[in-house]
């Protein structure tokens, strides 16, 4: 009740309580006095209002002091009341209570209802509602009357002051519902008031929208779980079953009013889309949590799957077939796809918190096309959304179309029939990357005598039937399908097939499409119905170009067509494929194609005549047109074009609206056409676009034009950075890129120029140039979907054709680490567009942002900044105190280093290092330490050992191989520098690379002995062990010569690089150390030589590139004897096992005793002294048979002694070879002596290649 002026009860208790000393002695005569006053002027409806403020100052002070608190008053004038009238007093509670929220949720300004409240409104009515709980817990309130009294008013509540009661446990929807006079009236009240809600969600406040949400949240929870209680629980709760009726009639009500906005396409009206997706949240799985039972939510999402498949089925078969090409996933309503993600859990990872997995959707699918009259539309537009969205939909459908196909011919069921039809090509549709194409799985289904219709001639006349009726509705893409890949039949049932086939070509006639104009690889998965034949050409040209530049191999589709489709080939696609042009002076993939073609006789002779000649014409015509133009026909829309660049930059630096920067670039790209000379209609965009490195040259009129833009993107960016960083630049950079590079005629002239500045000319750009191009390749990078493969030829350097790079890639190539002047440019370049990158793109997601990242930047940097600054070296303690700023990359004092070191310890770039995408392994480190020139190299050679150790032992060595290193696998690390070594040495060789190098790496060669000597610091093995140590380096060996793809390259060119292959791994063996040869096992109880595994090498191998021909060369042989006495120091008697290898030897590999023989006596000098120096005794046994085996040939020559021949003969033989060598005059004169037992000696001591095991 409020006083005078408006003051409340309590304001006046407290108010008279500090004036005066109250008169009444106790409490009870207060509360007496107070209740004659409130007899004479009461307002109950006010009075019910008062408890709102009982933390005002002051009362304690008066009233309540004396134990008397606002409650106490309310409940006495309550009662005083209900007396009064004869009434309980609950029922007056409640009976007020409604009239006073009746007058509270009146809005002045409306007549009807209101569904949110305003700030005053929400203000008395949490008051009333405070007032209401004491009532409850004083028993002073009646529910149900209240329940009563609301649905006796003219307009219910509005939403949210029924929330309130609910969400304040005064009264709980559920019993509000229960209360309802009539169920149907309830759901209208609930289903406007809720479309009403869901319509306001996106015009009020932020607050409102969030009050509106868990508004929303909170009914959609009730309608749940009493909607779909499980039987146990509905009959325990009978009192709640028309409950459960309005909550389900809500929801299906609310449902068909989102089914018919999408249906009627009012997804045009921006209010209307707001307002169904606001409802669609009520499918948010996490929304429930654990509030509502899982089964009764997976109830509710399979009974909401159930009704949209079958909302107002009015579409008939006939229909689907003609119009599902509409019903794709990108052509169905967002509004349909969000809905069906939801329900399928395919919206969110969190929706797979609910057992209604992807197989259950499948099912529940299944199961409804079995037993509901569906909506097509919706079914196969659910479909088009499994396939796209879930990963395991794919096969569960192919699973689905088999059982449907079984049951189809089962019991011959034209219904299980169409399905599969129709839900096989809705998959289709949606491309190979998610579904097999229609034709394949056509073929799949009906190519083979052993699909479903070969078990009978019933099954095949239904299956041709079936096709039969489809053909008046089929479009024409399905037709040709089963023209060209009809179903398999009995060749007595082929007129059955016939039959069919000739009904389907007279449709195609009909639809004026010729199955002679049937594409090589047309995508039935195309939006448009058909595509002219010359279009189709031209992409089938363009497939097989792709296929015959990845194989080599003319496409066995172009074959086919060459005998089959003669119409088409001959028609179409060879003119599509000879249309003229200008030749280029290295052939590229498209002329070796034809040529193969031609070779192959697949071109007539006169068409490739025709063509070669149509070429030349071009030719000549360019050659005409470029002598003919004159400088001020050119000059004109160059002046132009740099005139709009500076009105473009003018705009950036004034910061003007994205309307006007758009307008300009729209400017700009017209008078960029006209400086090309382009024509207005888009040139075909070639599959591939080739820069050579060594001489990227450029002719005058494009340079002019490039070199413009480029200079213009840097003075923009320039202009633009010094108001502003690249963040809050905008996108006008961005845009000018993405603009040049739909010029597809420009695109070769501007990577040939950055192909200038970057590999040729980097170390002479300043700072401001490479801060430009850092940004410009950063920009490329972000369009690269927008500019086609790259093959950079990198000319004598380049052993074999690379694989076509992206333009991140391309750019990447161009910068190499071989002087120290490009050490510098590269740092610096790098350094800035990592800057430019983190900078522009900051607000990115992480998703996004690692995806625009190009990982040759990051790599680059990974490898620059640890080999050019210690502090990078180290584990970084805290993170840089100021990062690196943009601006000061222009500076020209900058210390390169040092601005590196800055963006290295930040820990936005350390995080990067993290992703997997990003990290440098250790054989790329590898590769790009084996291209520095060690006598050109930035670092000293001590530095860089440091350098080296550092990068081998403290960071990839230890390192996981997920993060490119190796486990603290020795073996691994030596595989892994071994391989590195030999690809670029490979590449260097074959090559002859530009900075000469023709050898093998001598510092990571050092590195190598390093870890092979490291792992043979291991424990002796003990007696009676029958391992022996690993021939780790032949293995590798071994591995690498057998991984080689025999299918690369011509055979030549595998016998040349098999060959240069084995001469690098000769020389591998001879930069380590001579131990590594042979390894030592246990034998008994005895250690002995094993040598198995070099004798395999030779023989299988290193034999095969003597330049002798039937001899190793001297310094593998001798690498190996001294490998032989070095080894033996680990047995027990090393002549012993050495005599013992040796005579192995002679079984195993003659060929390297053959060697012995050959270079004897240079040979024999350096074994004796290693001997003597190792045991200081007498050789072995071996080794002394060797050395007098040569001494008797030498004797034999000289002195006409007798020559003893020795067991076996072809050793003596092979001395006396040697011998005659050293002695050539004698030789002849001297071999007449041999007896005519030796004839082998004698044959052998001329022709060593006779000799036997060689």
């Amino acid at each position: 009740m409020a006083g005078a002026g408006g003051r409340s009860w309590r304001d006046l208790l407290a108010g008279r309580a500090r004036k005066r000393r109250s008169p009444f002695g106790s409490g009870a005569e207060l509360q007496g006095a107070a209740l004659r006053l409130l007899d004479q002027h009461q307002n109950l409806a006010e009075l019910l209002l008062e408890v709102g403020d009982s933390a005002k100052p002051g009362v304690q002070d008066g009233a309540e002091h004396r134990g008397v608190s606002p409650e106490s008053f309310i409940v006495s004038v309550l009662q005083e009341q209900a007396s009064k009238l004869g009434v309980p007093t609950a029922t007056l509670a409640a009976k007020n209570a409604m009239a006073n929220m009746e007058q509270i949720c009146q809005d002045p300004a409306s007549p009807s209802r209101v569904l949110l409240l305003n700030s005053d409104q929400r203000k008395r009515l949490t008051c009333l509602l405070q007032t209401v709980k004491d009532l409850l817990a004083n028993n002073m309130f009646c529910r149900s009357l209240f329940c009563q009294e609301m649905w006796k008013m003219k307009e219910p509540l509005g939403l949210e002051a029924v929330w309130h009661l609910h969400s304040s446990d005064i009264v709980g929807l559920a019993q509000l519902l229960d209360r309802s006079p009539a169920g149907p009236a309830a759901v209208e009240w609930l289903c406007s008031s809720l479309c009403g809600l869901c319509e306001q969600a996106g015009d009020i406040s932020c607050g409102d929208t969030e009050l509106a949400q868990r508004i929303l949240s909170d009914f959609a929870i009730v309608f749940v779980q009493h909607g779909f209680e499980q039987p146990s629980e509905l009959g325990r709760k009978v009192e709640f079953q028309k409950v459960a009726y309005i909550c389900r009639a809500v929801l299906q009500r609310m449902l068909a009013w989102v089914l018919d906005a999408v249906g009627k396409e009012k997804q045009e009206d921006v209010s209307m889309v707001q307002a169904v997706r606001f409802w669609l949240n009520v499918f948010n799985v996490p929304l429930y949590g654990s509030v509502s039972p899982p089964d009764s939510l997976r109830q509710f999402f399979r009974h909401t799957l159930t009704e949209v498949l079958t909302y107002n089925p009015v579409l008939k078969v006939s229909d689907a077939i003609q119009m599902q090409k509409e019903w794709s996933f990108t052509r169905t309503s967002p509004l349909l796809t969000a809905l069906y993600r939801k329900l399928t859990g395919t919206a969110l990872p969190l929706q797979l918190l609910v057992a209604f997995s992807v197989q259950e959707s499948v099912c529940q699918l299944q199961q409804v096309l079995e037993t509901h009259e569906v909506n097509w539309q919706h079914v196969l537009s659910c479909v088009s959304t499994l396939v796209v969205c879930q990963a395991e939909a794919g096969q569960l459908f192919k699973d689905l179309l088999s059982h449907l196909l079984l049951k189809a011919f089962g019991n011959y069921d034209m219904e299980n029939m169409i399905t599969a039809f129709l839900l096989a090509r809705q998959a289709a549709l949606e491309g190979p990357a998610v579904f097999m194409p229609y034709s394949e799985w056509f073929k799949a289904s009906f190519g083979s005598a052993g699909g479903h219709h070969g078990s009978s001639k019933k099954s095949l006349v239904f299956l041709l039937e079936f096709l039969s009726e489809l053909v008046p509705f089929e479009a024409a893409p399905y037709l040709k399908v089963h023209i060209m890949f009809p179903p398999c039949v009995p060749a007595k049932h082929r007129s059955l097939l016939l039959e069919y086939l000739s009904l389907a070509k007279t449709r195609l006639a009909d639809l004026q499409v010729a199955i002679e104009d049937m594409g090589l690889y047309e995508d039935l998965s195309a939006p448009e119905e058909a595509v002219q034949p010359q279009a189709q050409a031209l992409r089938d040209v363009e497939k097989a170009l792709q296929i015959f530049e990845s194989t080599r191999k003319i496409p066995t589709s172009v074959i086919e067509a060459s005998i089959f489709r003669r119409p088409y080939y001959t028609s179409w696609f060879l003119p599509a494929l000879l249309r003229p042009r200008v030749l280029p002076k290295t052939p590229d993939g498209r002329m070796a194609f034809i040529d193969s073609l031609k070779r192959a006789d697949k071109i007539p002779s006169n068409l490739y005549s025709t063509y070669l000649q149509a070429c030349h014409a071009m030719k000549e015509k360019v050659l005409q047109d470029a002598s003919k133009a004159e400088p001020s026909h050119s000059k004109e829309p160059l002046e132009q074009l740099e005139a709009d660049l500076a009105e473009l930059r003018t705009l950036v630096v004034q910061q003007a609206q994205w309307e006007e920067v758009a307008a300009q670039l729209a400017v700009l790209s017209d008078r960029l056409r006209r400086a090309l000379g382009e024509d207005t209609e888009a040139a075909p965009c070639s599959a591939r676009l080739q820069v050579p490195v060594p001489t990227p040259g450029l002719a005058g009129g494009p340079q002019r034009v490039v070199d413009l833009l480029l200079t213009s993107f840097c003075q923009i960016l320039l202009a633009a950075s010094s108001f502003n960083p690249p963040d809050r630049q905008g996108p006008c950079l961005s845009l000018l890129v993405k603009m040049l590079c739909g010029h597809r005629n420009l695109l070769p002239a501007l990577l040939a120029r950055l192909c200038q500045l970057l590999y040729h000319q980097g170390p002479s750009l300043g700072a401001a140039h490479i801060l430009g191009l850092a940004a410009f390749v950063i920009h490329l990078s972000e369009c690269r979907a927008l500019i086609p493969a790259v093959e950079a030829d990198f000319g004598a350097s380049q052993a074999v054709p690379g694989e076509a790079l992206s333009v991140s890639e391309f750019w990447s190539s161009l910068l190499v680490c071989r002087t120290e002047e490009s050490f510098v440019f590269c740092l610096r370049f790098c350094t800035a567009a990592a800057a430019y990158l983190m900078c522009k793109f900051s607000s990115c997601s992480r998703e996004d942002f690692c995806a625009l990242i190009p990982p040759g930047l990051i790599k680059k940097l990974q490898f620059l900044v640890p080999r050019l600054s210690l502090e990078a070296r180290g584990i970084l303690c805290e993170e840089a105190k100021s990062a690196l700023s943009w601006s000061s990359l222009s500076c020209p004092s900058l210390n390169p280093r040092r601005a590196s070191l800055c963006l290295w310890r930040q820990a936005g770039f350390q995080e990067l290092l993290k992703e997997k995408a990003f990290q440098l392994s250790f054989r790329e480190w590898l590769l790009l330490e084996l291209e520095v020139c060690p006598e050109k190299d930035i670092l000293s050679a001590a530095e860089r050992q440091d350098f080296h150790h550092w990068a081998i032992y403290q960071r990839y060595l230890p390192a996981p191989s997920a993060a490119g290193g190796c486990d603290g696998d020795l073996e691994k690390a030596c595989g892994v520098i071994l391989n590195a070594i030999l690809d670029s040495s490979q590449r260097l060789q074959l090559g002859a690379c530009a900075h000469s190098r023709t050898s093998l790496s001598p510092e990571i060669l050092c590195r190598l002995q390093e870890l092979v000597l490291e792992l043979r610091c291991r424990p002796k093995l003990l007696p009676g062990c029958s391992a022996a140590q690993r021939p780790l380096v032949f293995e590798l060996l071994q591995d690498r010569l057998a991984g080689r793809d025999p299918e690369q390259g011509s055979a030549l060119g595998q016998q040349l690089w098999r060959q240069q292959e084995l001469l690098l791994h000769r020389r591998i063996l001879l930069g380590l150390p001579a131990s590594t040869l042979v390894t030592t096992c246990w034998r008994g109880s005895r250690a002995v030589l094993d040598c198995d595994s070099f004798f395999g090498f030779v023989n299988s191998e290193l034999k095969n590139v003597s330049s002798r021909g039937y001899a190793l060369s001297y310094d593998i042989t001798a690498h190996f004897f001294r490998g032989l006495l070095s080894a033996s120091l680990d047995c027990e008697d090393a002549a012993e096992g050495v005599s013992e290898a040796l005579a192995a030897c002679q079984t195993k590999c003659p060929v390297l005793l053959l060697s012995a023989a050959l270079w004897w006596p240079r040979l024999e000098p350096a074994l004796c002294s290693q001997w003597k120096r190792l045991f200081g005794a007498p050789l072995a046994g071996e080794l002394a048979r060797l050395r007098g085996w040569h001494s008797s040939g030498t004797r034999f020559l000289c002195s006409g002694a007798a020559f003893p021949v020795c067991d076996p003969p072809w050793l003596s033989a092979a001395f006396l070879h040697g011998a005659i060598l050293q002695h050539s005059p004698r030789g002849t004169e001297a071999l007449q002596r041999l007896g005519t037992g030796a004839e082998q000696a004698r044959l052998g001591a001329f022709h060593p290649s006779a000799l036997p095991y060689t």
